[in-house]
């Protein structure tokens, strides 16, 4: 992280603990320590299913979307947003046991 954010959020800290920020400002301060999301190519979709040993539609249901989505995504047709990179990210570092 950056030490102009470090500084910021040292900042807005301090001024949360004296009164002179509200709780969910502070919130919004601390999702700056967030790391970015991961984009992920058709070729790392597909790696990751297959390393999971799951057909399209079992893959699908662990990350609730439907079977043509995830055929979409691996086709390079459409791409992931949102939520779904977040649950494609812990499928890639934990397995899908971590969706179970």
């Amino acid at each position: 992280m950056s030490k102009i954010i470090d500084a910021m959020i040292e900042t807005a800290h301090d001024l949360h603990d004296t009164g002179g920020m509200d709780e969910m400002t502070m919130r919004e301060f601390e999702a700056f320590k967030l790391p970015p999301v991961k984009q992920y190519s058709a070729v790392q979709i597909k790696r990751i299913r297959k390393k999971n040993k799951v057909s399209q539609p079992v893959f699908a249901a662990y990350l609730n979307t439907s079977p043509s989505t995830v055929r979409q995504w691996e086709q390079d047709q459409k791409h992931p947003r949102g939520t779904a990179l977040k649950l494609l990210s812990l499928v890639e570092k934990q397995g899908l046991k971590a969706l179970a």
